[in-house]
Order: C-alpha cells, then structure tokens, then sequence
C-alpha cells in the first residue's frame, strides 16, 4: 500500500513582494506564490496589519536604507500580532490556497490540502507485475528512472482521464497493494523569494581540496563575495536560474567580501537547483534527483532549506544520502507552533535547525519540529543580494545553513554539541555559530 495519506504539513513561505531585481527579497504578499490577491489581501490586513511598507531603494553595502527582508512571511515590523499560533496557521492556508490555484494546470492538491503535482503519482521500485496491471486499468508510465548514487527506481504514472490525483491513489492501492507509492509533493523555500532575477548565475573557480558542501535550494546569482567561491550549479527542473532565496543561503556558507564572511568560506559549494526559476517545480522526485547528484560530488553535508509534507520517495532519498555518509541538515519552518512538522526536518537522523534573532530568543513565527536540534542566527543578520548589495534576512532558511557549515567544519555532531551555547526558548541543544552572524551595520545596511 501507499506508505501514508496522513497529515502533511506545507512549510513556510515567504510572502514576499513580487520585486525587481534589487528588491528580491523584500517583504510583502507575494513572493514565490507571485502576488496574493483579493481575499487572502484581504485576509491578511485583518490577521497582521499593514505588510510591510514601500521599498525606498536597493539594500547595498554602501549605507543605504534596507527594507527588513521577511525569509519567513513574517516581517518583524509587522509586530507581535501575527505571531499568533492561529494567525500563522491562517496564513498558511490561504498561501497555499492561493499557490494551487495560481498553478491549476500543473498541481492539485493531496487529501490533506498540500499541494502535488496534478495526475502524477510515483511508484518506488515497483514489479513489472504490478505495472502491467496499473496499465490494464488505464494508467500509463509518464517518467521510468533510476536515481543513480541513492539505489531508487521511480515509476511516475499519471490516472485514466478524469481520474484526479486523490482517486487515482485509492485506484492504485487497491489494484497493487503491494506497491510503495506517493504523490509528488511540492517543496517551498523555508523563507525567501524564488523569483528568478536577471542577470547571471554566480560563476566558479577552479575546485580545489578541502571541505565539500552541498545545498538543494533555488540558483544562486553573482555577487562580489561569490567571485572567489568554487561554486558548481546544475539544474533539475530545467536549466539552473539564480533566485535571492538560493543567493542568500549559499552567501551565507561561502560568500567572502570584505567583512562580510560565510561561516564556510573556502569550501567548496555544490548546488542542486529545483526550480529552474519556476516555484510550482520543486517537487519530490526533483529534489531527490538532484539528491542523487549532489551525493555524486562527495560533500560531507548537504543543507537542504526547504520544507514540505512527508514523502515517501523523498525519505527514500534522505535515508540513502544518511546511510552513505552524509550529513543532512535542514530548516524547521516558519509556519509557527500550530503548523504540522515540516520536512525534510522532521525525518530521524536530520539534523533539524531552528532560528533565533540578535538577542538569542527563538523567532516566534519557528516552525514546530518533531525533533530540534539546534538553532543558528536566522534574523538582524545580513546576506547578499543577488548581484550586488546586503540586505536584511530572516527565517530558518538562513539559521539552516550556518549550522551545516560548522557540521562540515568540526567533522560530527558531538563535536558541534560542544559549540552549542544557551538560548532563551526552543533551541534544541544550543546555538550554534552566534559569531558567524553578519550584523547588518557592519555591511552598511541602515
């Protein structure tokens, strides 16, 4: 039978404005779900207030004004209101409300709401048997592949027309109950816009040894503190597009510019691109393949700040990335306390991250976790802009790749236990990286 249809969760995404290119990150009602309109405006006036106000200019290092860039969907200027555990719930919903329906011709949703890919339903290393008779009873192979690296055949089948995703599973349950299948879910960044932007993705240098980092997120553009980094970037759901949720993450491992400096400068960067600039792409059995490619490239951690509803194929994938070695670290959220646990996060073994802001409290609008493992500086912290400039950050996205940055440094996590210190609420075992902090005025952000 089907591993579950039970809860699933959608992690946090940012309601950030549909920005130009200097604006990419900024907060406001629109963001990877493109702009949110009548009911959810609506809606989100009466729960939160005021979003947060114009852009007055481009956030740079050269001391201009910088809007505060809500990672989760939460701008800190909004205050304490939508912090709420039923506010954030609320917003949850009518975000992914608003993304399927903005996506109709591509994803529909699973019985409990999250969204998937409309008709497609993967089989996880299925018998020839059981797909004859998938295709006697009209359902026909859309994609057969093996991910290579990870030991998983996956057999993606889309229903008999008419038939929608939630019947087609019943369908399949009951014509090979012997067979391990899911939907194809959709990931969501753990805050930050996945907009792609103009310009170039950031380019490398020639690879050299030491320390080997992979992330699965959106592309990263070119930015001063990258063009030294020995970054390779391969799309998985087309070619690779440079987003500022990608671009601020990995300048957060890597960047090096003046005093701004990633947590893991020198390493080397492997970036597996899910999105290929499209938000309703990010779907299991594309994270699982570039899954398979990132494992190819030998990191010692793979940071993965996304987050989404259980996945039988996807946990697949995280087991057999763990069982070869490699670490996976990941963000817990920004759904706030009421939302379901998100992962990859949630699965065992992970290293689940949370974040706190600059007095070391854990950020209200977290995400509730199955485990929590650390927390790292995910707000008053700057990160790069793509193409050039600082802004400010914050979210989980942004505490998860510090924390895996000093993973690949201290080589196991008992060593990173005994970096942890004290926080004030849920931080798991500690803080971890409270020195990596880049405060904004130190790049010139107001």
């Amino acid at each position: 039978m089907m591993s579950k249809i039970g809860k699933y969760g959608l992690g946090a995404m940012l309601l950030a404005a549909a920005a130009p290119l200097s604006a990419q990150l900024i907060g406001g009602t629109g963001g990877l779900l493109g702009p949110v309109g009548g009911a959810v405006d609506r809606t989100l006036g009466a729960v939160t207030g005021p979003v947060t106000g114009p852009i007055t200019g481009s956030p740079s290092a050269s001391g201009a004004d910088a809007p505060v860039v809500s990672l989760d969907h939460v701008a800190p200027s909004l205050g304490t209101a939508v912090s709420s555990a039923s506010s954030l719930l609320e917003l949850r919903r009518l975000r992914i409300d608003s993304f399927i329906r903005s996506n109709r011709d591509t994803l529909d949703r699973d019985p409990d709401g999250a969204p998937v890919r409309r008709s497609a339903l993967v089989l996880i290393d299925p018998q020839a048997a059981d797909l004859d008779q998938l295709a006697s009873a009209g359902f026909r192979t859309v994609r057969d592949e093996q991910a290579d690296g990870l030991g998983i055949h996956m057999v993606t089948m889309t229903p008999p027309k008419g038939m929608n995703v939630r019947d087609a599973a019943k369908r399949v349950a009951k014509i090979a109950p012997g067979v391990q299948f899911d939907f194809d879910h959709i990931y969501e960044p753990a805050g930050g816009a996945l907009d792609p932007v103009a310009g170039k993705l950031a380019a490398a240098v020639p690879f050299r040894p030491g320390t080997r980092i992979a992330m699965i997120d959106g592309g990263m553009a070119s930015h001063p503190s990258l063009s030294r980094a020995s970054i390779e970037q391969r799309g998985f759901a087309g070619p690779a597009q440079p987003t500022g949720h990608g671009t601020a993450v990995g300048s957060l491992l890597v960047g090096s510019d003046g005093v701004f400096r990633g947590a893991a400068q020198g390493a080397n960067l492997f970036v597996g691109d899910v999105y290929g600039g499209n938000a309703a792409a990010g779907s299991a059995t594309v994270i699982v393949r570039a899954l398979a490619w990132a494992v190819s490239k030998r990191p010692s951690v793979i940071n993965i700040s996304l987050v989404g509803p259980a996945n039988a194929v996807l946990k697949r994938a995280i087991d057999a990335v763990r069982a070869r070695g490699i670490a996976v670290v990941a963000a817990v959220g920004n759904d706030g306390p009421a939302a379901p646990p998100q992962y990859p996060a949630a699965y065992p073994g992970v290293i689940a991250v949370t974040a706190v802001d600059g007095g070391d409290r854990a950020l209200r609008e977290a995400g509730r976790a199955a485990h929590l493992d650390f927390a790292a500086p995910g707000a008053d912290l700057a990160a790069a802009l793509p193409g050039k400039g600082y802004t400010v950050v914050r979210g989980t996205s942004f505490a998860s790749p510090l924390v895996a940055a000093r993973l690949a440094a201290v080589g196991n996590v008992g060593a990173l236990m005994g970096e942890a210190v004290p926080g004030k609420g849920k931080v798991g075992n500690g803080i971890i990286c409270k020195s990596c902090r880049i405060a904004p005025r130190s790049v010139g952000i107001k």
